[in-house]
């Protein structure tokens, strides 16, 4: 029954939605809905819900040993439902509330351990059995207009509609996940739509502050002029690996982000790069120190935990129209590599190549195919922690590693079925997956559905 929950959800949307239409052209059927449901709805309100169902699994493959936090080598099946509200709200000029309550149930493979590029963005590291009531995101966000040419912004999730001067200054503060401001990518960015797999979704070398549920307490601010956007984030780490609880001793403690976003066009086709700089202090482990200190490497590394661990690193994210039906997306990250990772996952250096191609050859003209392939690897330092037995990081630890490049190749398909619901297939190929060749390959099959309302 549980296991049913978010494709109930969407059926109710998707019924309810095909007996609705809009008076005015000029105003979706959806905003219709809620302006007939909710007399208060205008454009001083955005709410918006989604719901995101799939469903991925892997037949059997060949292991010459496993570990503790191996990806298992028998088949395995899993189910993940997420429902999202967004709600918000201006409460003067520029200045907005955001709420996102969230509907979370179900596991990703393994309970979201196993691979460095893990294959589903819509797992994180807190599933649960039963659905998962959580406050996601709540935030404030104050814009200030320094004059001159304006933009139009519509409404959406997270988004209240509005004409904005194009030269402002931008503040967030709150409970928000780091990359709903950072690392963006037209497209390769959102699993309820596009590539499944964390090395397309983000940067993955990017240890960015989250709990197990991918979000975290801090600000942004963000200043943006017509071909360029400049950013600057702080925010509060977990005060222990796949933890919820967050501790801040000192503005010495925060993990800090900068990037620089730059516009342009290359024949009439509108790209964008994004420089991201970071520089993490956490409670961490160091490699060198326990491997020095011999016996048990998980627990030599547990006594190297301390306050103040450095971090740094960068990423660089393309994203570049090719034609009119064609886009193409780049993604190189690295990071120092001394120390356990700590927010997202265990690489330290990803590159990602890949294209989407939307279906107006074949007559569908919101469809989208995409092809994507990755690299990552770790530092020398991480690799001979885990050969030793190091298996009480973030994601990965097979007890003994033989080391090559974590490759992977995705592709996918979403239909459209609707305005609001789409659907379809993804297929990823994992060699050397948790970097050991004497794992894998893993052949990864999902189904996906999605509607947002």
């Amino acid at each position: 029954m549980r296991k049913k929950t978010a494709l109930a959800y969407a059926m109710a949307i998707f019924i309810f939605a095909s007996s609705a239409h809009a008076d005015d052209e000029n105003v979706s059927q959806f905003d219709a809905i809620k302006t007939k449901l909710l007399p208060f709805y205008d454009n001083d309100w955005s709410i918006y819900t989604s719901a995101t169902a799939i469903y991925q699994g892997y037949p059997s493959f060949h292991a010459a040993y496993s570990g503790a936090q191996s990806l298992p080598a028998s088949s395995q099946w899993k189910n993940i439902e997420v429902a999202d509200l967004f709600i918000g709200r201006r409460l003067w000029q520029g200045g907005v509330i955001y709420a996102d309550p969230q509907f979370y149930r179900g596991f990703g493979l393994n309970g979201t351990i196993g691979m460095a590029g893990f294959p589903d963005g819509e797992a994180n590291k807190g599933g649960t059995d039963y659905i998962y009531p959580l406050l996601a995101r709540v935030y404030l966000q104050q814009t200030f207009g320094f004059g001159g040419p304006t933009e139009t912004i519509q409404r959406g999730p997270n988004q209240l509609a509005d004409v904005v001067d194009i030269s402002r200054l931008t503040i967030t503060a709150g409970k928000f996940s780091y990359t709903d401001i950072f690392d963006n990518n037209t497209y390769a960015h959102n699993p309820e739509t596009q590539f499944l797999n964390w090395s397309f979704m983000d940067s993955l070398a990017w240890d960015w502050a989250q709990d197990s549920k991918g979000f975290a307490w801090g600000g942004v601010l963000e200043l943006n002029q017509k071909n360029w956007a400049l950013r600057y984030g702080a925010m509060v780490p977990v005060y222990k690996i796949n933890g919820d609880s967050f501790q801040l001793k000192g503005i010495n403690e925060l993990d800090h982000a900068v990037e620089l976003e730059e516009r342009y066009s290359i024949f009439d086709n509108p790209g964008k790069t994004r420089f991201l700089v970071f520089y993490n202090r956490e409670i961490a482990g160091n490699f060198s120190e326990a491997l020095v200190m011999g016996g048990d490497i998980n627990a030599a590394i547990a006594e190297t935990r301390e306050y103040g661990r450095g971090e740094y690193g960068f990423a660089v994210n393309i994203e570049q129209q090719l034609l009119d039906d064609l886009g193409a997306f780049a993604r190189l990250s690295w990071n120092n590599g001394q120390n356990e990772n700590f927010g997202f996952s265990q690489a330290n250096e990803s590159m990602a190549l890949g294209l989407n191609l939307q279906g107006k050859k074949w007559g569908r003209d919101d469809d989208v195919i995409g092809f994507a392939v990755a690299m990552n690897g770790i530092s020398n330092a991480q690799r001979k922690a885990l050969q030793a037995g190091y298996t009480t990081g973030l994601i990965i630890g097979d007890g003994n590693l033989s080391y090559s490049g974590e490759s992977i190749v995705e592709t996918y398909y979403n239909y459209k079925l609707a305005d609001y619901a789409s659907f379809g297939p993804d297929y990823q190929f994992v060699l050397n997956p948790s970097y050991n060749t004497d794992r894998g390959p893993v052949n990864i099959f999902a189904a996906r559905l999605h509607v947002e309302f």
